[in-house]
């Protein structure tokens, strides 16, 4: 959801641009600032940014990024095992050079994804590795038993390369060779592939090639309960939130409806979240929409989905809990996604903490960028945030 001023809005940011009453309300009787939640030094990934926002320190307790999707989908990964997540992708040529046309396929569905990634196991799935279906053009690749051969293998996330030559990108260092293999027999197998002929006739992009990246063994966190004495929940359509959760503890709740993309279900992440805090103490709801239409480079979405969550997340969860009565809420930005880079940045995020107990104003007109720098308030080490909000210490 952050951004940079941007021309197109007259120096203006999407989030200073678009219609947020709700969250404006918040700042206007809560705690604003700014916190760094992804570390200098770190990956500017959104695996980086949640593990702070979760409360746990990127520098101890990242692993990468695929262990993370494993725990949601419920893959069990040994001490030797790597996993990777797996993006189906669509590669294009200009000019006798092959780019990264789209890091998504084309935003491939479900249940597309799932048939090509159950192909691909069935094909080349073996004792060393193993396909297992995630949503959309997410999924995982696990490399058993490979932790000390491939602790030194460089890889590089697909959005970042958006219609860019992917030679100097492929995979590098100890079991590269044997990871581009495995990609070139993806891209044979996928030429032919069912799904990839009827979205071929129906004018969409194939997913015609397999990028591996994120790769990590199990990491070891305590749980969110013994960091905070909360018992709570998730809610997130991306594997990668959900996974967080389940290694901090926590409840991943599944909401029909919700995609990952522009088109997700808000209304219904709000009604689950408020239905989980009538049994527990703390929900984390994530919502990827902003963020796709960052990688997009759709402003006009971006603005669309900033304003969809103020409206269908934020006010409804806030109507109904002061209704309720006494409650906190943060809201905040995982990372910056900026529309001109079309990829992540590590500028520090607005922030705001709202107590209904307390007056902690600090006089912001409004929720976004801008408002947050001129606070004063800014939080170097992010994942100390949550203390802040649970405890309202920091």
């Amino acid at each position: 959801m952050a951004d940079r001023p941007l021309e197109a809005l007259e120096g203006k940011t999407p989030l200073m641009a678009a219609r947020t009453p709700n969250m404006d309300a918040l700042a206007q009787r809560g705690e604003v600032g700014l916190a760094r939640t992804i570390p200098k030094g770190l990956p500017k990934g959104s695996e980086i940014a949640n593990l702070s926002i979760f409360g746990y320190d990127p520098k101890r307790y990242y692993t990468g990024r695929g262990p993370l999707e494993a725990a949601s989908i419920g893959v069990k990964l040994g001490p030797e095992d790597v996993a990777f997540r797996l993006n189906l992708v669509t590669f294009g040529v200009i000019g006798g050079s092959v780019i990264m046309e789209d890091y998504s396929a084309g935003h491939i569905s479900t249940e597309e994804g799932k048939a090509i990634i159950q192909a691909l196991e069935k094909a080349l799935g073996d004792s060393v590795f193993h396909f297992y279906p995630g949503v959309s053009y997410r999924h995982l690749l696990v490399w058993r038993g490979q932790v000390e051969k491939v602790e030194k293998l460089e890889t590089t996330p697909p959005h970042d390369i958006t219609e860019q030559e992917i030679g100097a990108y492929l995979p590098r260092g100890e079991g590269a060779q044997e990871l581009i293999k495995l990609m070139t027999d993806t891209q044979i197998l996928l030429k032919t592939h069912p799904v990839n002929h009827t979205r071929q006739q129906e004018g969409k992009r194939e997913a015609n090639a397999t990028w591996p990246w994120g790769q990590g063994k199990v990491p070891q966190m305590p749980s969110f309960t013994e960091r905070f004495g909360l018992r709570g929940s998730v809610i997130s359509a991306v594997d990668l939130i959900k996974g967080i959760g389940i290694c901090a503890g926590l409840e991943a709740i599944t909401v029909p409806g919700a995609t990952g993309y522009l088109d997700t279900n808000y209304h219904g992440k709000a009604e689950y979240g408020l239905r989980a805090v009538e049994k527990d103490d703390f929900v984390y709801i994530h919502v990827e929409a902003p963020d796709e239409a960052s990688h997009n480079g759709d402003l006009k979405a971006k603005i669309a989905a900033i304003e969809d969550f103020d409206e269908k997340v934020v006010g409804t969860i806030v109507k109904e809990m002061e209704r309720r009565g006494d409650f906190k809420v943060m809201v905040l930005p995982d990372h910056p996604t900026p529309i001109e880079l079309r990829t992540h940045a590590d500028d520090p995020v607005p922030f705001v903490i709202y107590d209904s107990t307390q007056k902690r104003s600090t006089g912001a007109a409004g929720f976004d960028e801008a408002e947050a720098s001129k606070s004063g308030i800014v939080i170097e080490e992010g994942h100390t945030l949550m203390e802040r909000f649970v405890r309202g210490k920091g």
